[in-house]
């Protein structure tokens, strides 16, 4: 997925909220987890700290379970302010060919996959990926 362009989707969020990534025209950041990630409980409070503090780019959590109830308990586990997308029947897991939780995606302004992290990534790392997706692309 490195270097490919981000899969456009839209679907409705656990808010009630249409959220569509076509043309974010922002860094995005594509969160994947589900409850019953152990890797995940320690990188979503990374990603939601890391959303408070920049607010200009779009951060995206796709929730894996089977249950709305469990991702709802999530969200309010770890007071996830961030659109989260409940991926019922794992059909966006499919379209950006999710192989194991949780994991990242980071694009750049283009919409192009600049960065893909898993459990054992650091915040340091994440947040080294949103600095560098910032930064002007070298035409391909």
């Amino acid at each position: 997925m490195l270097e490919k362009e981000l899969p456009e989707f839209q679907r409705r969020t656990m808010a009630g909220n249409e959220l569509s990534t076509k043309d974010a025209g922002v860094v995005v950041v594509v969160k994947f987890f589900a409850k019953y990630c152990e890797p995940c409980k320690k990188t979503l409070p990374e990603a939601q700290r890391l959303h408070s503090e920049q607010p200009d780019v779009l951060f995206i959590g796709i929730a894996e379970d089977e249950f709305q109830a469990d991702v709802q308990e999530m969200i309010d586990t770890y007071a996830l302010s961030f659109p989260v997308v409940h991926d019922r029947g794992n059909i966006l897991a499919g379209r950006f060919r999710v192989q194991e939780l949780p994991i990242t995606f980071v694009t750049d302004t283009s919409g192009r996959i600049r960065w893909v992290g898993d459990g054992a990534t650091s915040e340091s790392g994440l947040e080294a990926a949103i600095y560098w997706a910032r930064m002007p692309q070298s035409p391909q």
